[in-house]
């Protein structure tokens, strides 16, 4: 079995040299069925203890290309959560609210509670992804020192990405865990997901005509995700590139991933005081005595 660290960023590395459609010695999602579901008993298990002891959070970030399986990934690995301590996030485009705000500002109110894991599907990362495919984005955010050639300026996207590695450890130093996950898709596996959309009539509903519009800014977006995960990948919350082609294989990785991490928190239910077990003792005492 590989180490979760095979899936780690390298600073130097590039995306073109993760294999998307890495499987393991895995031929199909029964194989990995067994190992997921032991993965998904120990994250139930691992939650549980996070939510009684209450003194850590956890942030799960996924970000990809589109039909990359971000909700896939939400639905099944996070199945044996318990809801009640789990909060799932979808960044859509900002709201005019949001937009009299900095751009951190809706994603750092959905920041989740000490005890919670939060979810973010997409997140403040589409500020350097996004934003700089369509710099006219940066329009709409009414920036004091805009100016129309901004998105040329590395000085200005340098800014953003030391910006969000701060608040990434200051987050860090106050008690959470970030978990960044980049769901490696590869292009061909996006045009047959899109097309199966198209002729499922069930999945209809998930086909927007601006995601094949954006296909044709692919090679901008792989070197808008390179360069995120070159100048925002620190120690403290490194970046996690996941093979994405085969759905099964990807959650499987993800779920083994999360568990090793909350694992390494050392998390414990919280240890009962000997007053409380006196009081513990007592109301045995008076429900038994009830008729």
């Amino acid at each position: 079995m590989v180490n979760s660290n095979d899936f780690l960023f390298q600073t130097k590395g590039k995306i073109r040299a993760f294999d998307t459609a890495f499987s393991e010695n895995y031929e199909s999602k029964k194989d990995t069925q067994e190992e997921f579901e032991q993965q998904i008993g120990q994250l139930r298990l691992l939650q549980s203890k996070l939510y009684a002891q209450s003194r850590q959070g956890v942030l799960i970030i996924l970000q990809a290309m589109d039909a990359a399986g971000k909700d896939g990934v939400i639905k099944h690995v996070m199945s044996g959560v318990n809801p009640q301590g789990c909060k799932v996030v979808s960044f859509k485009a900002p709201s005019a609210e949001e937009l009299a705000h900095d751009y951190m500002w809706r994603c750092m109110k959905a920041m989740p509670e000490r005890g919670h894991i939060g979810i973010f599907n997409r997140s403040y990362y589409e500020e350097v992804l996004i934003a700089r495919i369509h710099p006219q984005l940066l329009q709409r955010q009414n920036l004091p020192f805009y100016h129309s050639k901004l998105h040329t300026d590395e000085k200005f996207w340098s800014q953003r990405y030391a910006d969000i590695v701060n608040i990434e450890k200051y987050y860090i130093n106050n008690g959470y865990m970030i978990l960044k996950f980049f769901l490696n898709v590869s292009k061909d596996e996006q045009k047959k997901r899109f097309l199966s959309r198209i002729d499922n009539a069930s999945k209809n509903w998930k086909f927007e005509m601006g995601d094949v519009s954006e296909r044709q800014y692919w090679d901008p977006y792989q070197q808008a995700y390179q360069l995120m995960l070159e100048n925002t990948n620190h120690k403290m919350a490194p970046w996690y590139v996941i093979p994405a082609d085969k759905k099964w294989y990807m959650r499987l990785v993800i779920s083994r991933i999360i568990v090793e991490k909350l694992k390494s928190l050392q998390l414990e239910f919280p240890q009962v005081s000997k007053k409380h077990l006196e009081e513990i003792e007592h109301a045995r005492v008076i429900l038994e005595k009830e008729k």
